[in-house]
């Protein structure tokens, strides 16, 4: 089977990922990212901005006991609303070298339906890993549906990026995502 996009590829292989079921066992549920909308604001002392994606994929796999998550964006969709400044953000991600950015986290099974989710987060970008742990996911669920919001409390200095400049200051170290996603189960 050829992948012709790299998020394809990445989001197929999450169950090797993931702890290997019992070969006999199917997964207990499946989680499949419907909608997403993910922000980050970059903060400067003469103007905020935020850049936004809707771009990202999702899935997630619960074996008996465990559920293993993976949500991934390909670095090129967050729109500023500003060319140059969205260039420059994917120069200094290393965006060319390291396209997607993905979000890895685990929860046991007696969780997924909690109305807060307490996640141990992996994050790569730009090259980098950055762990971020106990961070509060809020749930609600409709149905199959959930939604899911919350933010990632990221840094500039987290992922080894040089903070970009303009007149000479650079912009605020933080770079809280907020996420605001939907999901259904099968």
């Amino acid at each position: 089977m050829k992948f012709s996009h790299p998020l394809a590829l990445l989001l197929f292989a999450l169950p090797s990922l993931a702890q290997a079921p019992t070969p006999t066992l199917a997964p207990d549920r499946i989680f499949f990212l419907d909608q997403s909308t993910l922000t980050y604001p970059m903060s400067h002392p003469i103007h905020e901005v935020d850049g936004i994606s809707h771009a990202a994929k999702g899935k997630g796999v619960c074996d008996p006991g465990t559920c293993d998550f993976l949500l991934a964006a390909p670095v090129k969709t967050f729109d500023s609303g500003d060319t140059n400044r969205d260039l420059h953000m994917l120069q200094v991600t290393k965006g060319a070298q390291f396209p997607i950015v993905t979000v890895r986290f685990r929860l046991p099974e007696s969780a997924i339906d909690s109305p807060t989710l307490d996640c141990d987060l992996e994050v790569q970008l730009a090259g980098q890993t950055d762990h971020f742990y106990h961070v509060p996911f809020h749930q609600e669920i409709t149905g199959a549906t959930r939604h899911i919001t919350g933010v990632v409390p990221s840094t500039v200095s987290g992922f080894k990026i040089d903070p970009p400049s303009f007149l000479g200051v650079a912009i605020k170290n933080e770079i809280p995502v907020r996420v605001d996603t939907t999901w259904h189960a099968s």
